[in-house]
Formats: C-alpha cells, structure tokens, sequence
C-alpha cells in the first residue's frame, strides 16, 4: 500500500508516517479514542479538546452516493472527521448519506478500512468532515498510531483527506 501523504509535514517523516509529537502513553484500542485520550492528548500538546481531529468510521446501508451499500452485509465504511469536544449526531450522517440505515462500525469493517487516519485508508472510503473543525486554524490528527498528531490547517486536512463539509455534529437545546 502506498501512503500518499499532505506537502508541508515536518521534515524526517519515517516510513511514511506523519512526524509527530507523543501524547501520554496509553493502552491502545481498536475503534475511537476514549475522551480521556482527546483530553490528555489536548494537555499534552496544549490545544483546546475541540482542535483535536477525531476520525471516526461508520458503516451505512441503501444509500444512493455509496456503491454497493445495498448489498454489503457490514455496511459500507463511511469516515467522519468531528472536533474532539463534539458528538457526531448518526441521524444527520444519515440523511447526509440518503441512506436507509446508519450506525458506528464494527470492529472488523473499522480494521477492514482504515490505514493511518485520516489518510491511507485501505478501501475506498467517504469521507465527512465536520464544518467545526473550521473554527481552528490548526487541527491535530492521528498520525499512525494512538499515541502520536500532527497538527495541520483544517481546510488542508478535509482537502486531503477527500473530505465533503457537512453539518453532523450533535446538537443540544
């Protein structure tokens, strides 16, 4: 698999990985990061919780913008870029997608998918991105393994990410 990564990272990237700064050690996990992780990844590199990117693979079924969802047993994987204070709202990716169904990925479709969020995703992927992210004018990603960001504008990002701009972050009255 060949990573083709975003111009403009630090210098001495290794193995094709972006260079990043650490965050506290932790023990890794399949799926999203935990809040306590965005939290102390956020102290650790002193950001707002909301500058942190998070990706975030859902699986859809019966939409017309997602080839083969109608047949896919788990659902095609459908990426979702959220600021790390938000919610995603699952009826608003819903009715982003037209889709019949929509829910969080199974482990299995999580680990079918992706690569290094949120680039270098296995499988072709839709990918969403919250307008949120753009209240920030630099946004830290994963950058290959649970422990490590980079940061990056949040245009550059959705842009190289593949990203289509929504509104899918939950919202209270």
């Amino acid at each position: 698999m060949t990573l083709s990564l975003p111009a403009g990272l630090p210098a001495g990237v290794p193995s094709g990985l972006p260079a990043g700064r650490a965050v506290p050690d932790g023990s890794p996990s399949c799926g999203a990061p935990t809040n306590l992780r965005r939290t102390q990844a956020a102290a650790a590199i002193g950001c707002e919780l909301s500058q942190i990117c998070k990706s975030l693979i859902f699986a859809a079924w019966g939409s017309p913008l997602l080839e083969g969802s109608r047949e896919r047993g788990g659902g095609v994987p459908v990426l979702v870029l959220m600021d790390g204070a938000s919610r995603v709202d699952v009826e608003l990716v819903r009715r982003e997608l037209g889709a019949e169904k929509v829910t969080r990925a199974r482990v299995e479709l999580v680990r079918e998918t992706t690569g290094y969020a949120p680039f270098g995703h296995r499988t072709r992927t839709r990918v969403l991105a919250d307008r949120s992210l753009l209240d920030h004018d630099v946004v830290w990603a994963a950058a290959g393994t649970p422990y490590t960001v980079f940061p990056m504008d949040p245009k550059t990002l959705v842009a190289h990410a593949g990203g289509t701009l929504v509104d899918v972050r939950e919202q209270h009255p």
